[in-house]
């Protein structure tokens, strides 16, 4: 019954159908869409204004109902910080991983489609790639300062070989195919070929590719933030916050116990919805 079913699906139905079969990927789109209205709606839901005005008399005090996660040691509402840091995370990770996945899949198209520019393409890329991602960002923000801009291309920059590399697997296949030799045949130019026929039959891979690179520049950005080469204080990014709850570990725990959850929460939403598009993209698991 249920493969009749599934017969009568267009390709996009069965994908959403077969997603909303996972319950825990389900779970992981339910906490992205929380980060979306959180980064839209930001200051409409916490309770106090986003300042660095200092509060003595209020640091350091557990969750109450005033305030819901407690206070920093300069006194800030730490909800507030939360809340606002989503934004300013976000807008570093998901520029950076479209940006790279972008890249990504253009080299990888020229790789597999042009077979003497892959040996080239694929042997820079191994340099780059042989370096850890997360050293090559800290190397290029050493380099080039840290600012919100010079983040982004640091993120995107570590993020492009595996891009790439993920990219041109899937593209090779699609190269020798039937409908791009008709397609070449009725005299579509390389870029036509590329651009209209191996990119769009290759991304739902790149999709899968590019939820699971967010999750990891997710948790670089807070880490470059953390050891003090990413956004500088006092804006709230995540890894600013824990940073500057280090010394109040032992002392106030709830000080880092909140910034580190919403950091840990982005980064398994992220994994879930991305395990969820593989399984839902399987075509093994299509009859």
């Amino acid at each position: 019954m249920e493969k009749a079913k599934n017969k009568s699906m267009s390709f996009f139905q069965e994908t959403v159908y077969r997603f909303c079969q996972n319950k825990i990927s389900l779970l992981g789109l339910a906490i992205v869409a929380g980060i979306v209205v959180v980064i839209f709606f930001g200051e409409q839901i916490s309770p106090y204004e986003l300042g660095v005005k200092q509060n003595i008399m209020d640091r350091l005090k557990g969750p109450s109902a005033a305030h819901w996660f407690g206070t920093d040691g300069y006194g800030r509402d730490i909800f507030t910080r939360v809340i606002h840091g989503t934004k300013y995370t976000m807008m570093i990770a998901v520029p950076a991983t479209v940006l790279a996945q972008i890249v990504g899949a253009v080299l990888g198209a020229l790789a597999a489609f042009y077979r003497r520019l892959d040996d080239v393409l694929m042997r820079v890329l191994d340099v780059f790639q042989a370096i850890p991602a997360m050293l090559l960002a800290l190397a290029v923000v050493a380099a080039m300062g840290t600012s919100m801009v010079n983040l982004v291309i640091a993120m995107m920059l570590s993020r492009i070989p595996g891009a790439a590399r993920s990219s041109r697997a899937v593209m090779l296949g699609l190269v020798g195919q039937e409908h791009i030799m008709a397609a070449r045949s009725y005299g579509s130019r390389d870029y036509q070929l590329i651009l209209y026929h191996i990119i769009p039959n290759a991304l739902g891979p790149i999709i899968v590719d590019l939820s699971i690179n967010l999750s990891a520049i997710t948790l670089q950005v807070s880490s470059l933030s953390y050891i003090g080469l990413g956004v500088s204080p006092p804006t709230p990014e995540w890894g600013v916050l824990l940073s500057e709850a280090r010394e109040f570990m032992r002392t106030a725990p709830h000080t880092i116990l909140f910034p580190g959850i919403a950091i840990l929460l982005a980064a398994l939403a992220f994994n879930l919805v991305g395990d969820g598009l593989r399984d839902a993209l399987d075509p093994r698991l299509r009859d």
